[in-house]
């Protein structure tokens, strides 16, 4: 049985062909494209199909929006997706979309221990619900319930990312106000995300609490991605303005890490995916990031036993797309 699974982010798609097999998926062929380079998701599924023979027997996208019905807009990519179409292009009956977090969760019970960076130990609870979080081009929430029938966890979608960005000091207020002056609302991904981190960076550039050296404002003018110019400065200490800019995104990742804790009742733990994580690893092992996820007054006791980990997999939300094309479409039919 072939399956296309699919990851379909704003700024990167993701296909592949995957096979099951006894101990997971094998993963057959692997293409990355560039979403921001073409008109829609048909286009990049017929050059990825161009001269290739084999048949589709079911296929799952994650993608990076609110996967309700089977017509999705994406909030960070001009793109209308639809199963029907779809179903069309690859010749395949059974077709599903779900949200990107979702299928993220999903690949998590396709990862092996070597998969996951510890950044709190915490203590072990299989029946407690949990949690992920992703920063990426965008900001991510999903939560799993365990399920005393299924003797398992059960993966479920939120727009989390998209809730309100709630300021704890007086630094975070006046980046508050900076960011009102320049969107209608401020939601916690326009701080946490890519372009987040470059808009805590501008900010702390245009309200003059760091100079910005000359050859680092060269640096950015001719970068073709600002936030991972702005991370590698900061992960090196090469420039204050950056090192302060990571510091504070990793503060804020904490504290709303911390909130989905507390929002889920993640006691089995809380998981951090996404494209950033892995690249910031440093900084979010140190002191940071923990103290703002636990820092919660008459619960933080509770965040202290809290497993929190970053996903080091690049393939989880392939993997948790397969996953839910085999079992649970198949529970479905």
């Amino acid at each position: 049985m072939t399956i296309l699974a699919a990851d379909i982010g704003g700024t990167k798609t993701r296909l592949a062909l995957c096979e099951p097999h006894d101990d997971g998926f094998q993963i057959l062929t692997d293409e990355k494209f560039v979403s921001g380079s073409f008109e829609d998701l048909g286009s990049i599924l017929s050059q990825f199909l161009e001269g290739r023979s084999e048949r589709i027997d079911r296929a799952c996208f994650g993608v990076a929006g609110p996967a309700e019905n089977e017509i999705v807009s994406l909030p960070n990519l001009p793109w209308v997706i639809d199963v029907n179409e779809i179903k069309s292009i690859l010749s395949c009956h059974q077709v599903d979309l779900i949200n990107d977090l979702e299928a993220n969760a999903y690949g998590l019970c396709e990862l092996k221990e070597d998969d996951f960076a510890i950044l709190n130990e915490g203590t072990k609870n299989p029946t407690g619900n949990a949690a992920i979080i992703s920063a990426g081009t965008g900001l991510g929430e999903a939560g799993m319930h365990f399920e005393v029938a299924m003797k398992s966890r059960h993966p479920f979608a939120s727009e989390g990312g998209h809730s309100d960005f709630a300021p704890r000091n007086d630094l975070e207020i006046e980046l508050l106000r900076y960011l009102l002056a320049r969107f209608e609302r401020v939601s916690v991904e326009r701080v946490l995300s890519g372009q987040g981190l470059q808009n805590i960076y501008e900010f702390l550039r245009d309200t003059n609490r760091f100079d910005e050296p000359a050859w680092l404002a060269q640096e950015i003018a001719g970068a073709d991605d600002i936030p991972a110019t702005i991370s590698k400065n900061g992960l090196s200490g090469k420039a204050e303005i950056c090192k302060t800019a990571l510091d504070t995104f990793v503060s804020i990742y904490g504290a709303e890490a911390g909130n989905l804790a507390l929002k889920m009742l993640a006691t089995g733990g809380v998981f951090l995916g996404g494209g950033i994580a892995p690249k910031i690893l440093t900084s979010l092992k140190g002191s940071t990031f923990m103290e703002s996820f636990q820092s919660k007054g008459r619960m933080s006791g509770l965040l202290e036993r809290i497993p929190v980990r970053v996903v080091l997999n690049d393939d989880a939300s392939l993997l948790g797309a397969a996953h839910f094309a085999i079992y649970e479409m198949k529970a479905k039919l």
